[in-house]
């Protein structure tokens, strides 16, 4: 059964079909939305630049603060079913949201709340989406099925982004925002065709199921080694894309235009990254995954060399396109790797690890140009993710773990070998 279904081309797999429907359409819309959301803000009377981060981090800080909530309630549920009220969920924000817009009736109190009511539908979907891809497509093919998933995502968000635009002008912020929230519906719609069996009540309470998903990570050195990387890798592309880059743009080449074609090629390469990424064989995924980490800083130090747009453009295709070669890689190692009853935690905790100091990459970048010059923050950030990821090198799980689906990982009450559990069986699916 499961060599017949291993052979079986993923296009064949209806839920993965449904899955993959589901997720494209909702990245459009959530494309539409980061556009529109903040035109919708900066039309509002008594709009300011401070106001508009304020609605923006109300939205940010409940996935930071609800995404480990999200993976306990993950792994005791059907994850299927958590996906489809988080979804619904963030299509009754954005509808509010639009409303708001459309009747020029937009309280800031009742625009925080309801982006904070899309913030946690964000924490709520992410672990239960991370913990689905396992059941409802067999192991040998995961690293495909993330690939050409990833490779959907990006096309849509690039699509997203591009239209945005267009639409916001054609129809107004309003509209744009209803456009998300129906988006969200008809993702709840298809998600909820997967019917990802309920799994059996547990007696244990919320916090144990956090120890163990805590446990879970922190017995895999390879796992938290990453995260730690990444800590630093995410801080920095945020402040990079959200502050130092658009300014170094503005100062040295040629404003939004130029900045907006770096960005363009960055897109580009993440869904070369994923397709390539879909097709790759490698025997130690992790270590492959950390060196591909490196081209991150590239770009950035070609903006800080006051390199031609082109060249710089050229570095962030080569960064966008390694960045989803280790995303792939990465995704499929865990899915691999961690048991199934407790993926959903441990996604969790890795999102809530890697996002942690994000924020901060934010708050510290405009402080800094202005302390030191635009130029030797980047410089120091691009050293950064460079000494970030040799230090995961360091590490021997990280490139010693190999690649092995074939045989069902170990649930970790005792700590594993360095290297890591031995990978997933396949499990296909879950009948209701």
């Amino acid at each position: 059964m499961t060599e017949s279904l291993e052979q079986t081309p993923l296009w064949r797999h209806q839920k993965f079909l449904l899955l993959a429907a589901a997720r494209i359409i909702s990245v459009l819309g959530n494309g539409f939305a980061r556009v529109a959301l903040a035109f919708a803000v900066l039309a509002l009377p008594g709009a300011t630049g401070s106001r508009l981060s304020l609605v923006l981090a109300c939205q940010a800080l409940p996935q930071l603060v609800f995404i480990l909530v999200g993976g306990v309630i993950a792994d005791r549920m059907s994850r299927s079913r958590l996906m489809v009220l988080a979804d619904l969920l963030g299509a009754a924000a954005y509808s509010c949201l639009a409303v708001m817009v459309l009747t020029e009736h937009a309280p800031w109190a009742a625009m925080c709340t309801m982006a904070v009511v899309a913030g946690t539908a964000t924490a709520l979907f992410t672990p239960a989406m991370d913990g689905v891809l396992p059941i409802v497509v067999p192991s040998g093919q995961l690293q495909q099925a993330n690939g050409l998933l990833r490779m959907g995502i990006n096309i849509s968000l690039l699509l997203g982004l591009g239209l945005s635009g267009v639409a916001v002008a054609l129809v107004g912020a309003g509209w744009a925002l209803a456009l998300n929230a129906s988006s969200f519906v008809l993702s709840a719609g298809l998600t909820a065709k997967l019917r990802i069996s309920s799994r059996p009540p547990k007696k244990t309470t919320g916090w144990a199921d956090l120890r163990e998903g805590w446990n879970e990570f922190t017995s895999r050195q390879w796992l938290w080694v990453v995260v730690a990387q990444y800590t630093v890798v995410v801080a920095v592309i945020n402040a990079y894309i959200g502050v130092l880059g658009p300014l170094d743009a503005d100062q040295h080449q040629g404003g939004a235009r130029s900045w907006s074609v770096i960005i363009a090629a960055q897109a580009l390469g993440t869904i070369s990254g994923a397709g390539f990424a879909a097709r790759l064989q490698v025997q130690k995924p992790i270590l492959i995954a950390v060196l591909a980490t490196f081209p991150t800083a590239l770009p950035i130090a070609l903006l800080a060399a006051h390199q031609p747009v082109w060249l710089i453009a050229l570095g962030m295709f080569i960064a966008g396109f390694s960045s989803d070669v280790f995303a792939v890689l990465w995704t499929t190692t865990i899915q691999r790797q961690v048991p199934e009853e407790s993926l959903s935690r441990v996604s969790s905790y890795e999102w809530f690890g890697s996002l942690s100091f994000a924020p901060l990459g934010l708050l510290i970048a405009g402080p800094a140009s202005a302390a030191v010059g635009t130029v030797p923050a980047l410089a120091v950030c691009a050293g950064l993710v460079v000494v970030a990821t040799a230090a995961a090198l360091l590490s021997p799980a990280v490139r010693t773990l190999r690649s092995s689906p074939g045989e069902p990982p170990t649930s970790t009450s005792a700590p594993t070998q360095p290297a890591g559990p031995p990978a997933r069986q396949a499990r296909p699916e879950e009948k209701p």
